[in-house]
C-alpha cells in the first residue's frame, strides 16, 4: 500500500491544495478528477517523485515500482522502436550483466580470505537471490505483444524512433511503462494519441494485467471502463468516491445539493441571529442573550459549497449557407506515398447534413484522405465538391497557423459575427481563457491553449462543411461537452476524424473505417460499429 499523508502545495500566496491524505491499495484503479488548475498533474508528479510538495510525504514500500507517463515525452532517438521499448527490462539485463561479471571476477581472483573477496560473494548472493526471485520473462515476446497491441506493425520494430511522430513516441513510452509491470502506474492523458482499437487494447490490459493505476483523462468512456474509484480534487481538498466516473458524477451532484441545503440553512440561522442582535442590542433585559449570540456567531464555523464550474456557454454555430445536396462525391480515389499504398479505389457520397466519423488505426489514411479533400496532396481518382460548399477545416497542426503577434481576444474578435460578438469574453471563459489571458499574445500560449483558441476561431466561421481532425485532444470534459452540443445543433455537414468514442457517441450517424488499404462504409453509429467489430473479431478467432 502507498500512503499520501498531509500533502500541501503552495506557490507564493496561492495554496493549490492543503493537508490532503489518502491511501492507494494494490488493485485500485483511480480516476483523478477536477477542473483545470485544481492541481491534478501536480499531484501526479509528486506521487511519481519528480516534484516535491511544500509539506507532507508519500510513503511506499522500498521495493515498489512506480511508473509515470506524463503528457509530453522524449524517447531516445539513437534506438529502434523495439530496443527503446525493451528498456523496460533494462534493470533485468543489468542484473544479468553484473552477475556474470561477479562470477568471472570470483573465478579469476585468488585472494579467497580477503574482505574484498567476501564482499564480492555477499554482493553476488544478494543479487542472485533478487534475480532468481523475479518471474521468468521472455523479453522479446513481451515487447512484441505490447507494441503490436498499441498499433505498431512488425516492420516498425527495427525503425529508429526518430522516424515517428510525437503520438507514436507516446505509444513507445506507454509500452515501456506497461512492460515494467509496476505496482502503480500514473497516467496523464494517455489516450490523446491512441486510435480506437489501441484504446480498447489498452483498457483490456489495464483491467486484466495491471496493479494500481491513477489516471487523469478527459476520455469519459475510457475512464468509466477502467476505474473503480474516483478522487476529486477541488478547492484544495479531496473527495474520495469508491465508484467509477459516472456514478461519481451522481454522488457529487447529491453532495453539492446537500452542501447547498446546509449552507442555506446556516445563512438563514446567521441572518436570524444578526436580526435579533440588531433589534435588541440596546435593550437592557436582553443584554445577556445578545452577547451570547454574538459569541456564538464568532465561534461559528462557516460552511462552504464546493465550487462548480458554471461558466459553460451554450455555443451555437452561425446558420450554414445552403450547399448542394451532395457536398462531397468521391470516385475511385487512390493515394500513394512513393511506393507505399495508403488506400485504393475509394468511392462514396456524403449527403448534405450528414455527420460522419472517420475511424481506424493511425497510419491507415484518415488524415491523408482529409488532405486529399482539401487539395493539400496529389491523388488519383476524383473528388467533387457540391454547389456552394464552404469548408471549415481543423487540422491537427491548426494551432501553429494562428497569428502569433495578436492577442487572444483579437484572434476571436477578428472572426466573430452577429450576436456572438457581445459574448466573446463568455466564449473565451468557456474554453478556459480567463480574464487575465485575454490580452496575452498568441506566441506566449502553450500548445494546448493554442489548440483551444484555434477551435474557437473555426467554430465562428459561417461554413456548411466542417472537417475536424482530432478536435478533442486538448479539451477537458466540460469543453468537449460544449463542442459536442454545438455540433449536434450544427445544420451543416460534418466530417470527424476522432478516436474519442464518448465524443462520437450520439454525434456521428455513419462510420467510415480506414484499414487494409480500403475504406468501408458502416451504416450506423459508433456503438453499433464497435459491437460489429467485436463480432468480427470473434468470428476471426473461430476461423483460426
Amino acid at each position: 500500500m502507498i500512503s499520501v499523508d498531509s500533502l500541501t502545495v503552495e506557490f507564493g500566496n496561492t495554496t493549490l491544495f492543503r493537508d490532503i491524505s489518502f491511501a492507494i491499495n494494490e488493485t485500485d484503479r483511480i480516476a483523478l478528477m477536477g477542473k483545470n488548475g485544481a492541481g491534478k498533474s501536480t499531484l501526479l508528479k509528486i506521487l511519481a517523485g519528480v516534484k516535491t510538495p511544500t509539506r507532507g510525504r508519500v510513503s511506499a514500500p522500498s521495493d515498489s515500482v512506480i511508473a509515470y507517463l506524463p503528457q509530453h515525452l522524449l524517447t531516445n532517438d539513437s534506438r529502434t522502436v523495439f530496443d527503446e521499448a525493451a528498456q523496460a527490462f533494462a534493470h533485468i539485463l543489468a542484473m544479468e550483466t553484473e552477475i556474470a561479471q561477479l562470477n568471472h571476477e570470483l573465478a579469476t581472483r585468488s585472494d579467497y580470505e580477503s574482505e574484498a573477496y567476501y564482499a564480492l560473494i555477499e554482493r553476488l548472493s544478494v543479487l542472485s537471490e533478487k534475480f532468481y526471485s523475479l518471474e521468468e520473462v521472455n523479453v522479446n515476446a513481451e515487447v512484441e505483444k505490447a507494441l503490436l497491441g498499441l498499433g505498431f506493425e512488425r516492420e516498425d520494430f527495427g525503425r529508429p524512433t526518430s522516424d515517428f511522430s510525437g503520438g507514436w513516441r507516446m505509444r513507445i513510452e506507454l509500452a515501456k511503462t506497461l512492460l515494467q509491470k509496476p505496482d502503480l502506474i500514473l497516467l496523464d492523458e494517455p489516450t490523446n494519441h491512441l486510435d480506437i482499437e489501441s484504446v480498447q487494447w489498452f483498457e483490456d490490459f489495464l483491467t486484466t494485467n495491471s496493479k494500481a493505476v491513477i489516471v487523469i483523462s478527459h476520455d469519459r468512456a475510457f475512464v468509466d471502463r477502467i476505474t473503480t474509484r474516483t478522487i476529486e480534487l477541488t478547492m484544495g481538498r479531496i473527495y474520495d468516491y469508491r465508484t467509477n466516473y459516472s456514478s461519481y458524477l451522481q454522488l457529487r451532484r447529491e453532495r453539492r445539493e446537500q452542501q447547498q441545503k446546509q449552507y442555506d440553512e446556516q445563512q438563514k440561522f446567521i441572518a436570524d441571529n444578526l436580526e435579533f442582535i440588531e433589534r435588541f442590542k440596546g435593550t437592557y433585559s436582553k443584554t445577556n442573550q445578545v452577547q451570547s449570540r454574538v459569541r456564538m456567531l464568532e465561534k461559528l464555523v462557516l460552511l462552504e459549497v464546493d465550487e462548480e464550474d458554471t461558466s459553460a456557454l451554450k455555443l451555437r454555430f452561425p446558420p450554414s449557407p445552403r450547399s448542394g445536396r451532395y457536398p462531397v462525391i468521391v470516385e475511385n480515389l487512390t493515394k500513394h506515398y512513393d511506393q507505399h499504398l495508403v488506400f485504393s479505389d475509394v468511392s462514396f457520397v456524403i449527403e448534405r447534413g450528414e455527420k460522419i466519423a472517420l475511424v481506424g488505426k493511425n497510419g491507415e489514411g484518415k488524415s491523408t484522405f482529409v488532405k486529399c479533400l482539401m487539395g493539400q496532396t496529389p491523388y488519383e481518382g476524383k473528388i467533387s465538391l457540391g454547389h456552394n460548399t464552404l469548408i471549415g477545416y481543423f487540422a491537427q497542426n491548426e494551432a501553429s497557423l494562428l497569428d502569433e503577434e495578436i492577442t487572444v481576444f483579437e484572434t476571436i474578435d477578428d472572426v466573430a459575427k452577429g450576436d456572438i460578438r457581445t459574448k466573446i469574453k463568455d466564449l473565451l471563459g468557456a474554453f478556459m481563457f480567463g480574464g487575465d489571458s485575454w490580452n496575452k499574445k498568441v506566441k506566449v500560449l502553450s500548445g494546448g491553449e493554442r489548440t483551444r483558441l484555434a477551435m474557437i476561431k473555426l467554430l465562428l466561421e459561417p461554413v456548411n462543411l466542417l472537417i475536424l481532425d482530432e478536435p478533442t485532444n486538448h479539451l477537458d470534459l466540460r469543453t468537449k461537452d460544449i463542442l459536442k452540443s454545438a455540433l449536434l445543433d450544427y445544420d451543416g455537414t460534418l466530417i470527424l476524424v476522432s478516436h474519442d468514442r464518448d465524443f462520437l457517441d450520439g454525434l456521428a450517424e455513419k462510420v467510415y473505417e480506414f484499414g487494409h488499404k480500403k475504406v468501408k462504409e458502416h451504416l450506423g453509429d459508433i456503438k453499433s460499429f464497435l459491437e460489429m467489430k467485436k463480432m468480427e473479431h470473434l468470428r476471426d478467432l473461430e476461423k483460426q
